[in-house]
């Protein structure tokens, strides 16, 4: 069934243009030695716990593409030139170095890289020896920066990998394991072929990391599908997800579901589900206690429309997104495809999973940027924090007009659907549909091709990537595309995020390559 979503869960590739192989790296713009710089991080997936994607430093102009490098040296592109993989989201240090996870093999090894966010030279490279879980999609490896200056990843048998300063030229990863050192050295292939990370990493302010692994066979420690949670001192603990949901069905957490931290740290939320990577996958979001990990809350994943169980598609990226309110969004496929065009809903929810509001009308592979009202000079509601987000509008699906836009949305106010006018959605404040023409159509755009969106409020902009090959600046308050850089031809692909450095670049990805945007 996840099959049939392929039309839309990647940017579609009709009148995609070029050959699909990746970009070549141009040749390098001379530098002088870079200025040091010491500004805000990027910690990971949406930059921070609450997976907000708002940048602290005003970005650079889209004036030229300073330097690339690939993400992937050997990308697997499907008969009609799609690249249906995810790739992770690079983490850039206060110091400006940017570390990005490297694909090296067509079915998922990697290796780090830490480069220089001025130049991209290369300062350390370091494998490791993840091994991707059973999926359908290649998932994205995903990095994580603490605030105390610690790089993590994913490793074999649900091992993190920990390098003490990403900044460093010189280091070695160490290894911290969740259910002990001694029981994964006595037997590690035991634990290697059964045990896999399946999400992103997340940390506290103190340095505490979640996240959630998936169990496919017996293992020594007893372990099965779960969360864990590893204190800044090295210490574990974990809980199995159907004992959290309180419902045997449960299998695992939803793949590539980044956990989100509530605003106090307290409480730690994650979307688990149930039905294989090849089925129709539906589950619950839970609210967990961020030391205990007891469970505080939880809610069933329904589609607002149907009231049946919505869609948890372990093909997307879509993670727990937390507003300043406390409030928790999280996106969702309907239960039907294509009854709500393959959009989807976002759904919110209280602290404690209570449902609250309405939903949005879009929520496939999407995690919302979380702004302040005031980057939006026109609005004149009662929120004080808005929704930005892709609101692609499938052609070809359902009543699909392929008039694909990104929105911000005011989730404290509503509207009549415009698909499904009987359901009342969270509120168009501004929308603005992609400029390029793919023939689906008459009238439709090549697809917004962004999961989570830079949002920067020192110049009221929002920064996403098109399947056109075009990395664009959203004006909020002229409601135009201010600016553009072309990447490349353009392609169908699976979405990609944007991010800043600490100097205000801004970095894209686009058919297995990273690009670094200066002014």
């Amino acid at each position: 069934m996840l099959s049939s979503t392929a039309v839309v869960a990647a940017c579609s590739s009709g009148g995609g243009g070029g050959s699909p192989a990746p970009s070549p790296t141009p040749t390098p713009t001379p530098t002088a030695t870079p200025t040091p710089v010491s500004g805000p991080a990027w910690f990971g997936y949406g930059r921070n716990a609450q997976h907000t994607a708002v940048s602290a430093i005003a970005t650079q102009d889209l004036g030229r593409i300073a330097w690339t490098t690939p993400m992937d040296l050997a990308p697997q592109y499907t008969a009609s030139g799609a690249l249906l993989t995810h790739y992770g989201s690079p983490v850039v240090t206060t110091n400006n170095t940017i570390v990005l996870p490297v694909k090296t093999a067509a079915t998922g090894s990697y290796r780090i890289e830490g480069r220089s966010g001025a130049t991209g030279t290369l300062l350390w490279s370091a494998t490791t020896d993840y091994v991707t879980p059973p999926r359908n999609w290649l998932p994205p490896y995903n990095l994580l920066l603490t605030a105390q200056g610690r790089l993590y990843a994913p490793g074999a048998g649900g091992k993190l990998l920990m390098r003490a300063d990403a900044d460093a030229t010189t280091g070695t990863l160490a290894t911290q394991i969740f259910y002990g050192a001694a029981a994964y050295n006595a037997n590690p292939a035991a634990y290697d072929g059964t045990v896999f990370i399946n999400t992103p990493i997340t940390a506290d302010a103190l340095g505490n990391l979640f996240f959630g692994f998936v169990v496919t066979g017996a293992n020594p420690a007893g372990l099965v599908s779960g969360v864990a949670r590893v204190a800044a001192d090295g210490t574990g603990s974990w809980v199995g997800v159907a004992t959290a949901a309180g419902d045997t069905s449960i299998v695992k957490p939803a793949m590539n579901c980044a956990p989100a931290l509530s605003n106090d740290g307290a409480t730690v939320y994650i979307a688990v589900n149930r039905g294989s990577t090849t089925a129709t996958q539906t589950g619950f979001l839970l609210a967990l206690d961020s030391t205990t990990l007891a469970t505080r809350g939880k809610a069933a994943l329904i589609d607002p429309s149907a009231l049946t169980p919505a869609r948890i598609s372990d093909d997307g990226t879509a993670s727990p997104v937390v507003g300043p309110d406390g409030r928790v969004f999280y996106g969702v496929l309907e239960s039907q495809f294509g009854t709500h065009n393959a959009r989807g809903w976002l759904l919110q929810f209280d602290a404690l999973l209570n449902p609250v509001g309405v939903p949005g009308s879009f929520g496939w592979d999407v995690s919302p940027s979380v702004i302040p009202a005031t980057m939006v000079p026109s609005y004149t509601g009662i929120s004080t924090y808005l929704l930005a987000q892709k609101y692609n509008n499938y052609a070809g699906v359902g009543t699909g007009d392929g008039l694909n836009r990104i929105a911000v949305l005011d989730p404290r106010t509503s509207q009549a659907d415009t698909i499904l006018p009987a359901i009342q959605v969270m509120r168009e404040v501004i929308t603005i549909v992609g400029p390029t023409r793919d023939g689906t159509t008459a009238n439709s755009r090549r697809e917004w091709c962004i999961n989570t969106m830079l949002a920067d409020p020192l110049r009221g902009s929002i920064l996403a990537n098109n399947e056109d090959g075009i990395l664009y600046r959203w004006d909020l308050a002229t409601n135009t595309l201010s600016q553009n850089i072309r990447l490349n031809t353009g392609l169908g692909q699976a979405y990609t995020p944007t991010l800043a450095g600490a100097d205000g670049a801004v970095y894209a990805i686009s058919n297995a390559t990273l690009y670094a945007i200066r002014a």
